[in-house]
């Protein structure tokens, strides 16, 4: 395949072109006189970093890119390139021309992109270094997340967990808490915003596959991301705006490592029609016009138009390098990328051997810090059982102290309250001996009591009967009164009229001997007794005082059995306390004696003595 440019031509020596080239000539003429610097300075941005040059003026593209490739490492250099923007649109770098001589922003520094410019077809073959791998996966994951690339939500997922293991590592639950994802920008904000699901779920989700890439290096998870990546529609796709011969349909071209594809306007993913390379026979361009000859010469040739010149120009460099990279792929490996197979299939079973070797001294480490783990969670356990078992045997010796110290108590008070229950046996035997004493007093006392009753009952009798004879006695004393009484009368009366001289001259003579008078007068006949009348009053005055002093005598012993009856209750509440008291020092806690039940007998004895004051 050929491509032709018909615009390098041109008539040197044309009078136009003479009078060109004598102008320049005569510009370089009067800048030689002007200082020119001789370096200006550059900042070229990688996917993972920025670095700023100084280059000289007479640098061409090739030298500023061999620059870049040397700081960064990379040998694979015919995948990328240099980019910069011009007039809202995108270009790259030519090698072959001065840098200052392109239409590169004219700012200081000048920024340039190190980007990838073509894609392999099969990126496990194709990309042999690692840095290559690298830059490749940070480029695809950007454009997947700028959705430059479409991705299903499925393919973001996954692509996402391996994003995740490339920069974590392997799956921790004990450091990948929940939420260490919420910082990382992994699924693009389509995706977000298709489904009704919160961050966290989303990170479920991710970390779900995350844990299932354990094990996995970093550089072979960028692998596997990017042979995930390599079989989208628009992996590795550039895309114009074309329209179609002179209809002016919108069309838009696709240049990849594949060959050209048309698409619809308003679908990026199934192309309309393709041209493999392996299909083109050349492509050429004119002004804004472009041609593709199929191989097939049955085929029609296709055209199609762009509006910008410099979108041409484009088009044609991605063209160029896609095809003669489709060519070389083709062909067998050239010494250098041999020796660079060869030193990375070297470096990736030495990095293998390492990272088995680091497995089994990660999975050894691992396994000795779970015995050390182990060891210490015995060894915090043994000391948590050793602590509690001091503290046991602190509170046991405490306790066996104070079990001592209570058992003396205890022993103390046994002896006490053996001390006390053989005071309080004596004291029992005693009260029991009081008691009997109590019992036989109190019997007496009964019989006497019944003694004093029956002496109350005769007294009484007696009384009624002394006090029936002394009122017939002063029944009889009063009739005897009255009798003497009217016989006096009557005497005086006999007197007066029977001796007058005699009452006058003499006294009345004496009563006649033994007492008696005798007076008669007619028939009446009235006779004294006074001596009876005497012995009668002295009878009844010696009974009377007989009397005083047997009540008197019956009121002192009244008197001295009441007290008896008094001492005895006393005593016998006293004892009755004692007992209550030293039952109750026995049995080790306070009890208050009953009440003493003998209200019936001491009522007995009031209602007794009670009758005997009375009488």
């Amino acid at each position: 395949m050929k491509f032709i440019d018909k615009n390098i031509f041109c008539d040197l020596f044309s009078s136009t072109g003479i009078s060109l080239v004598f102008e320049a000539s005569k510009m370089s003429i009067l800048g030689l006189k002007k200082k020119q610097p001789k370096t200006f300075k550059v900042k070229v941005i990688t996917m993972d970093a920025e670095m700023e040059f100084s280059c000289e003026v007479k640098w061409k593209g090739k030298d500023l890119f061999d620059l870049v490739c040397r700081t960064v490492g990379l040998r694979e250099t015919w995948f990328f390139g240099l980019r910069y923007t011009v007039k809202d649109t995108y270009a790259w770098l030519k090698p072959e021309k001065r840098v200052l001589d392109q239409e590169v922003p004219k700012d200081s520094p000048i920024t340039f992109h190190f980007l990838a410019k073509f894609f392999p077809e099969k990126v496990e073959e194709e990309l042999v270094q690692e840095i290559t791998q690298h830059l490749f996966f940070l480029q695809v994951k950007k454009q997947i997340l700028d959705e430059e690339i479409f991705c299903s939500p499925e393919a973001s997922v996954l692509l996402a967990s391996y994003a995740v293991q490339a920069k974590y590592g392997d799956y921790d639950p004990n450091f990948h808490k929940p939420g260490f994802l919420a910082q990382d920008e992994l699924l693009p904000k389509r995706v977000l915003m298709q489904y009704q699901m919160t961050p966290d779920m989303w990170e479920e989700k991710i970390t779900a596959w995350y844990a299932e890439h354990r094990g996995i290096a970093r550089d072979e998870a960028e692998m596997d991301y990017l042979k995930i990546a390599q079989d989208l529609e628009m992996y590795g796709v550039s895309y114009f705006s074309i329209t179609q011969n002179k209809r002016d349909t919108d069309l838009q071209l696709g240049v990849d490592a594949q060959g050209l594809h048309i698409y619809s306007p308003n679908s990026k993913l199934n192309p309309n029609k393709s041209f493999p390379w392996s299909g083109i026979r050349n492509i050429s361009y004119s002004e804004k016009e472009f041609t593709i000859k199929p191989l097939d010469k049955k085929k029609d040739v296709f055209k199609f138009y762009s509006s910008q010149l410099r979108v041409n120009k484009l088009i044609l460099q991605l063209c160029i390098g896609n095809h003669d990279l489709f060519m070389r792929r083709r062909k067998v490996d050239s010494i250098e990328v041999q020796q660079m197979k060869a030193q990375a299939k070297e470096e990736k079973a030495r990095k293998k051997v390492e990272r088995q070797i680091l497995a089994r001294e990660k999975q050894m480490r691992e396994e000795a810090e779970r015995a050390k783990e182990e060891m210490e969670r015995r060894l915090f356990q043994l000391q948590d059982e050793a602590r509690l078992a001091n503290e046991a045997l602190i509170r046991s010796e405490e306790t066996a102290d104070l079990l001592a110290e209570k058992a003396q108590i205890a022993e103390e008070e046994a002896k006490l309250l053996a001390h006390k229950a053989a005071e309080a046996e004596q004291e029992r035997q005693r009260l029991e001996v009081t008691a009997l004493k109590t019992k036989e007093e109190k019997r007496l006392m009964e019989q006497k009591m019944r003694e004093a009753e029956q002496l109350a009952v005769k007294l009484v009798e007696q009384s009624e009967r002394r006090s029936k004879e002394a009122d017939h006695l002063k029944q009889d004393l009063t009739e005897a009164k009255d009798a003497e009484r009217r016989a006096k009368q009557k005497l005086l009366e006999i007197t007066k009229t029977t001796y007058p001289i005699i009452a006058a001259y003499s006294p009345p003579p004496p009563p006649p001997e033994g007492g008696d008078l005798a007076v008669e007068s007619g028939s009446m006949q009235i006779d004294f007794k006074d001596s009876d009348m005497k012995r009668l009053s002295m009878e009844i005055e010696r009974e009377r005082l007989e009397y005083m002093e047997k009540s008197k005598h019956l009121q002192d012993q009244l008197k001295e059995l009441k007290s008896e009856i008094e001492s005895l209750k006393l005593e016998e509440q006293q004892q009755q306390a004692a007992v209550y008291s030293l039952r109750n020092d026995a049995r080790g806690y306070p009890m208050e004696p009953p009440y003493m039940s003998h209200s019936n007998r001491n009522s007995a004895y009031m209602a007794q003595m009670a009758f005997f004051e009375e009488v």
